[in-house]
């Protein structure tokens, strides 16, 4: 993932990321041997290492895109890789927990089952997967800048639960949040971010919103724990 507006890691999280961390049972983090599937700039570790997690391989598709994980995440227990969503350089069945947050929109299209293949290839039996996507509602979709300059995917629970059911998974929890002053917080930050190169317009304000969606019933982003057979 390209740092366009040089993100640091921290553990004071809010909005979509505070969600996501919480959603995260931290049984399955701690002791466990992770892959972060689109690891970013290391938000996840960062937490993930705070909660005791023995081993995380993180995984982009370029050096490139792994330099300012690298930059910040200096724990010896971190293993940065190069790989894609349906080739990751890893053995099989050696994974505890995979983790792919807002990744599976971005893939190749088509390609989904090869990227749920391929996580089930890696985990443990009774290994754990978590995954979060946006979500196929209305608002979330047509409100959406990149999904009509780019076709930017946002995905069904049908959908999810469907990848699931032909490799080896079983979904044990889902959780759909989110709601209109999100819409208008990803708007704001596509603005901010692509084309002024800064963090939102009036963040404090839209941090304060999505947190209070971000803690109820929603249809912006779909979380997902899958478990494998």
């Amino acid at each position: 993932m390209k740092n366009l507006i040089a993100e640091n890691p921290n553990t004071k999280l809010s909005g979509r990321l505070r969600k996501t961390f919480e959603f995260v049972n931290k049984k399955d983090i701690k002791d466990r041997v992770i892959l972060d599937i689109g690891c970013g700039y290391g938000w996840f570790e960062k937490n993930a290492f705070k909660f005791g997690a023995k081993k995380i391989f993180g995984a982009e598709i370029s050096d490139e895109d792994l330099s300012t994980i690298k930059k910040h995440i200096k724990d010896k227990k971190f293993v940065p890789i190069i790989g894609n969503s349906s080739r990751i350089p890893l053995k099989s069945n050696t994974i505890n927990t995979v983790v792919a947050w807002e990744v599976i929109e971005h893939i190749p299209k088509g390609s989904e089952n090869d990227f749920f293949k391929e996580v089930s290839r890696l985990l443990k039996k009774d290994g754990v997967f978590y995954l979060s996507t946006p979500h196929r509602a209305f608002f979330s979709t047509y409100f959406d800048p990149a999904f009509w300059l780019i076709g930017h995917r946002h995905y069904s629970e049908n959908q999810l639960r469907a990848f699931a059911k032909k490799n080896e998974f079983i979904v044990e929890e889902v959780s759909i949040v989110g709601g209109i002053m999100t819409s208008f917080s990803v708007i704001n930050m596509y603005i901010t971010k692509w084309i002024f190169r800064r963090r939102r317009f009036f963040e404090n304000f839209f941090i304060n919103q999505e947190n209070d969606e971000y803690q109820k019933n929603g249809f912006y982003n779909i979380f997902i724990k899958y478990r494998k057979k």
